[in-house]
């Protein structure tokens, strides 16, 4: 999986999506931070948004310092009105469902959207919650106990690695 060219596939999808209605972009930290960041800057865009959920995810016990470290270094960042906004958030890869969840608590904390969409590089399936992608890069199988880690070189360029 090729994590550039799945890129380069959403980046058209929303070049396409932009001449039939405006949208914000919000990222979230950390993976779709760096590809809504990348996609302003290739689309021309003002600006972007980043939403860290730290604060939200339902394992935050769990994560403790590494969750606080994340929202001290990447903070949320939403540079538009959120109320009635067309918002397309952005993440590297969509498992569960439950980071979505969080993200769209810490989004609704700001106002409330007119629409919010989802895009993905990777799509893992096995949702635990009713959520779904509607810009997918590629539905991928790993197994369930690996993690699919984005990365980014000094270049911007991306990749993915496998991880457990």
């Amino acid at each position: 999986m090729n994590a550039e060219q799945l890129y380069g596939r959403l980046l058209e999808n929303l070049r396409k999506r932009a001449l039939e209605s405006p949208f914000e972009l919000a990222g979230l930290a950390m993976g779709g931070a760096w590809i809504a960041e990348r996609i302003a800057a290739d689309l021309g865009l003002a600006h972007f948004g980043v939403i860290n959920v730290a604060f939200h995810r339902d394992d935050y016990a769990e994560k403790g310092m590494t969750a606080l470290r994340t929202a001290s270094t990447m903070t949320t960042y939403l540079p538009f009105d959120v109320n009635g906004a067309n918002i397309i958030l952005i993440d590297d890869v969509l498992f569960t469902g439950r980071t979505v969840r969080a993200a769209l608590n810490e989004l609704f904390d700001y106002g409330r959207p007119a629409k919010v969409e989802l895009m993905v590089l990777a799509d893992r399936g096995n949702r635990e919650l009713p959520v779904c992608a509607n810009f997918v890069g590629e539905q991928v199988m790993i197994a369930e106990n690996q993690m699919l880690v984005l990365e980014k070189d000094t270049a911007g360029k991306f990749s993915f690695q496998l991880e457990g």
